[in-house]
C-alpha cells in the first residue's frame, strides 16, 4: 500500500521533472537522458544536446527566503577557480514557482561517470593511480586560491564539536584553506578526474576535503586506506583531526534527520579512534 509520504514524494519528483523540461526549453536544449536527483530530491539534472555540444541541465528549488547567497550561486561563483577540472556554467535562468523559487543552470558536460551513485562508496572506484595524483594536485591548487566565500567558519566548528564531543577536543582551527566542502563519491568522476557540484565551496578548516572524502569512504575499507595514503599528511594534523570530527558530526546529524543510519557505527568508530589519540 502506498503511503501518503510516498505519494507526496512522487508528486514532488514529477514536478521536478516538469521544471527540468521547462529549463531545457528556456535554454533551447533537448534533454537526452534519464534525470538524476540530488540529495533529498532538492535538485534534478540531466544531459542535453545543443548545436555547440552536450551540456548538463540542473534545476534546484528553494523557498524565497533561502533562494540567494553562496549556496544558491555556488556553481556560477566557481568560475573564479582555476586548476580544478569542473563544469563551466554557460547559462542561468530563474523564475518563481510559488511557493518556491527555481534556478536552472546549463553547464559543460564533463566526460566520464560518477564514481558512485551514492555519496558513500560501496564498490572500488574505477580509477587508476594517475587519478589519485590528479585529485591530490587539484585539491592542493584549490586550497591555495583566495576567496571571500565561507564554507565552514570557526563558529560552526566550535558549535558542532562541542555538541557532539564536548570538551574532548579543542575546536580552535589554526589553518584555513579553500575547499570544495562536499567532496563525496557521487561528486567525483572517473576514469578521468572531474569534480561536480560546487554549491558549498569556500574557506574551511585545512584538510576539510580530505576529511570529507575519507569519511565517505569508510564503507569501503580498501578505498578508505587509499584516501589515507594520499591525504595522510592532511588528515593527521590537528586541523585535519578537527575536520574529520566536524564531518562526522555533520553526517550523524543528517542521519538523525532521516539519512541512512547504516553508516553511523562506522562514523562513531572513527570518532573514537580520533579522540583516543
Amino acid at each position: 500500500m502506498t503511503t501518503a509520504q510516498e505519494l507526496a514524494d512522487q508528486r514532488h519528483r514529477d514536478h521536478m521533472r516538469t521544471l527540468l523540461a521547462q529549463a531545457a526549453e528556456q535554454f533551447v536544449l533537448d534533454l537526452a537522458g534519464e534525470p538524476v536527483f540530488g540529495w533529498r530530491d532538492r535538485t534534478i539534472g540531466a544531459p542535453a544536446h545543443s548545436p555547440h555540444g552536450d551540456l548538463w541541465v540542473r534545476v534546484t528549488t528553494e523557498f524565497p527566503a533561502w533562494a540567494y547567497g553562496r549556496v544558491w550561486t555556488g556553481n556560477t561563483d566557481a568560475t573564479a577557480l582555476t586548476g580544478v577540472p569542473r563544469p563551466e556554467v554557460v547559462e542561468v535562468t530563474e523564475w518563481d514557482d510559488p511557493p518556491r523559487r527555481v534556478r536552472a543552470e546549463a553547464a559543460t558536460l564533463l566526460p566520464g561517470h560518477v564514481c558512485s551513485p551514492t555519496p558513500f562508496l560501496h564498490d572500488r572506484p574505477k580509477v587508476g593511480d594517475g587519478w589519485w595524483s590528479d585529485l591530490r594536485g587539484a585539491l592542493d591548487r584549490l586550497a591555495e586560491q583566495d576567496t571571500e566565500r565561507v564554507a565552514v567558519d570557526q563558529d560552526a566548528v566550535t558549535r558542532r564539536l562541542l555538541v557532539f564531543f564536548g570538551d574532548a577536543i579543542d575546536p580552535t582551527v589554526t589553518h584555513w584553506a579553500t575547499a570544495h566542502a562536499d567532496l563525496h563519491w557521487a561528486n567525483l568522476l572517473g576514469p578521468g578526474l572531474g569534480v561536480l557540484d560546487w554549491e558549498l565551496w569556500g574557506c574551511g578548516p585545512a584538510g576539510l576535503d580530505a576529511a570529507t572524502l575519507y569519511c565517505h569512504s569508510l564503507t569501503h575499507p580498501e578505498t578508505a586506506e587509499r584516501v589515507h595514503q594520499v591525504f595522510g599528511d592532511q588528515l593527521a594534523t590537528p586541523d585535519g583531526v578537527r575536520a574529520q570530527l566536524f564531518v562526522i558530526a555533520r553526517l550523524l546529524l543528517r542521519i538523525e534527520r532521516g539519512d541512512d543510519p547504516a553508516v553511523a557505527p562506522l562514523l562513531h568508530q572513527r570518532a573514537r579512534e580520533l579522540l583516543g589519540r
